[in-house]
């Protein structure tokens, strides 16, 4: 017997299951196959640690639950309406040999795709389902029934294979070794399609977009002779150092003409007498204490001493015999100058 089903999470499960006096049956762990209408079927691949591996997500909707065993009362299966089973999300795993099958039939081209004859029908999916059946009422009344609760264990993420569900996936996909180019080629050929501006299609024409007479003018129109960079940096520089030295000589005026200052000191008195002297045409004399700063130190000698100084200038030097003698004779004027002494101590 067939009869329609709630799911699990219902309020009246829970109604059901705090009831005292109310015959119920749970069933936990019982294998059952599923009828789920799919909805879609995408090609996904793993990650880096699992090589990429290719595998299909299948999602639909939950339509009938059939047990392996037979449920008390004589159900069999329990079906819902369009619209309230629960969502589904299966998991298929291809095995090595339909790998192998895969890329016989072009998997590596860019026409590989998925097979849509599989979209849009019931497929009998394994799983394991958990049940609580409330018995109908003691007196048995006619057109009576029992209500069935199901739980489906992982449906969000139902594992499945060629073993477990008896479907080779690889078999429904076509073979599209032959009519595709190899997926590198096709990302080079994007690539170079983005790189081509010949090759982008717009949606206006010129025309339309009003940019031919545009287009025309700039092109026809005489390029602006453009002003040497080397001379405008030049003038620029020439500017600088005029407004420096400006300012230069405007600072050593006014240090000229601040008393104290080094500037003034020399104005007035070094470049004062030597423009007088110039525009005189005679002989510069320096100032008295110049003058006095360059007598020598025979000046402050007398008469007497600086002709004394003279004639030991002029006397030439003497000999090597000379020198000798002289030595000879300031040895023995020593020695008599000692026994001198000591005659006067005795």
């Amino acid at each position: 017997m067939r009869t329609a089903g709630l799911t699990m999470n219902d309020v009246w499960a829970h109604r059901v299951l705090r009831e005292r006096g109310v015959e119920t049956y749970r069933l936990e762990g019982m294998i059952a196959e599923l009828g789920v209408m799919v909805e879609t079927l995408e090609l996904k691949h793993r990650g880096k640690e699992e090589n990429y591996r290719p595998y299909l997500h299948m999602t639909g909707e939950l339509r009938s639950v059939t047990p392996a065993t037979a449920l008390p009362f004589g159900i069999s299966q329990v079906i819902y309406s369009p619209g309230q089973g629960e969502k589904v999300d299966a998991f298929y795993e291809f095995d090595d040999q339909q790998l192998v099958v895969l890329a016989g039939k072009g998997y590596f081209t860019s026409g590989f795709a998925v097979p849509e004859q599989v979209i849009g029908i019931e497929w009998e999916l394994p799983a394991v389902a958990d049940m609580l059946v409330l018995a109908p009422s003691g007196a048995q009344a006619e057109g009576d029934a029992p209500v069935i609760f199901t739980q489906i264990h992982d449906i969000g993420n139902l594992e499945i294979d060629l073993e477990s569900s008896g479907y080779d996936l690889a078999a429904y996909f076509a073979d599209h070794s032959k009519d595709g180019v190899p997926r590198a080629e096709v990302v080079v050929d994007a690539r170079g399609l983005k790189a081509r501006s010949d090759a982008i299609n717009s949606l206006f024409t010129e025309d339309e977009l009003g940019l031919d007479s545009e287009v025309k003018a700039v092109v026809e129109a005489p390029a602006p002779e453009a002003a040497p960079v080397a001379d405008g940096v030049s003038a620029h520089l020439q500017q600088i150092e005029a407004e420096i030295a400006a300012e230069r000589e405007q600072y050593q005026t006014e240090r000229a003409s601040t008393e104290g200052t080094t500037e003034n000191l020399y104005r007035e008195r070094v470049a004062a007498p030597l423009h007088r002297a110039e525009e005189q045409k005679g002989p510069f004399v320096l100032p008295v204490p110049a003058r006095e700063a360059q007598r020598g130190p025979d000046l402050d000698l007398g008469l007497g001493e600086r002709e004394a100084r003279r004639r030991d200038v002029a006397k030439p030097a003497p000999s090597l015999d000379g020198r000798k003698s002289g030595g000879a004779q300031r040895a023995a004027d020593l020695d008599l100058e000692e026994d001198g002494e000591q005659s006067l101590g005795s």
